[in-house]
């Protein structure tokens, strides 16, 4: 069994100026990282949003796999 597709990516957002270095990614745009899965027919079946533009795929990963909704990998 197979997910299909899990990948993240960067959307502009407004943030307040006390936010706003948390939310600067590594291109200096503010943002919102998320982490989306598709299956195999390219329908989304898992998005995670709202992590800062500042953090690591892996950490997001990490924490769609650990919450009460999380990321359901087959084994």
């Amino acid at each position: 069994d197979a997910i299909g597709a899990i990948d993240g990516t960067h959307i502009p957002a407004m943030v307040t100026e006390k936010n706003a270095p948390s939310h600067r990614n590594r291109h200096g745009i503010i943002s919102q990282n998320v982490l989306v899965a598709c299956n195999f027919d390219i329908e989304f079946i898992y998005v995670l949003s709202g992590w800062e533009g500042s953090a690591h795929d892996s950490k997001i990963f990490s924490d769609a796999l650990t919450r009460i909704n999380r990321l359901k990998v087959p084994q």
